[in-house]
């Protein structure tokens, strides 16, 4: 297991590439502040080091809100976002602390979707990103790494990802919500009555208790 020292590198950050991307973003983000002691617990639990953008985002942020809190990806956690990235996964892609488990949760949506990185349960493609989507039950490869998948957070056109579920006032609505919370909607999307988008219902609920009830639905984890 590698020390603080041997993670953060003060002279050649992954930083620096993501605040150069942000610099030139398309979508609206907002920067969580983090707590010192939180980062460093949840950089040491990652064991990611800082010169890559995944342990800069862990270490420098709470966490990051794309287009409003629409997306939202794990840092180390903040008032906004109350999950750090570990703290997250613990029961969900491993049990006991340093397991290595098949997939990392990495970010997530309000629309109960959870993208995470493939270590070898979520398909063939190790190391991409995978999106577990709430009309498909099914985890699905964006065919990128968490570096393009940032990148594209923030320059990326994921007002068209998510169009179709998208509804009037829908950013009034995500505003009313903290990071620990998602939409749950009825008819399920993953059902043929909630083909039309505009007669489902939706109310707010725990993103733990969305996480474990969809996973136990898709008879995954």
């Amino acid at each position: 297991m590698k020390s603080l020292n041997e993670l953060i590198n003060p002279t050649d950050s992954g930083w620096s590439l993501v605040e150069e991307w942000m610099k030139g973003a398309s979508n609206p983000y907002e920067v969580l502040p983090r707590n010192p002691k939180r980062a460093d617990e949840e950089l040491l639990r990652a064991q990611i080091t800082t010169k890559s953008p995944m342990g800069a985002i862990i270490h420098q942020t709470g966490g990051i809100l794309i287009d409003g809190g629409w997306l939202r990806i794990l840092g180390s956690g903040s008032v906004k976002l109350n999950r750090g990235i570990m703290e997250w996964n613990k029961g969900k892609s491993f049990d006991k602390e340093g397991e290595k488990g098949g997939f990392l949760l990495i970010a997530d949506d309000v629309l109960g979707g959870y993208f995470a990185i493939n270590a070898g349960a979520l398909g063939e493609g190790i190391g991409q990103v995978y999106y577990f989507a709430q009309d498909s039950l099914q985890w699905e490869s964006l065919e990128c790494g968490y570096s393009d998948f940032i990148y594209w957070t923030l320059r990326g056109d994921i007002r068209q990802f998510y169009e179709t579920f998208k509804w009037k006032n829908w950013a009034d609505d995500v505003q009313k919500l903290n990071g620990n919370q998602v939409f749950s909607f009825y008819p399920f999307l993953w059902t043929e009555q909630a083909r039309d988008f505009r007669k489902v219902d939706r109310k707010v609920v725990p993103i733990d208790e969305n996480y474990h009830f969809t996973m136990e639905f898709a008879g995954g984890r």
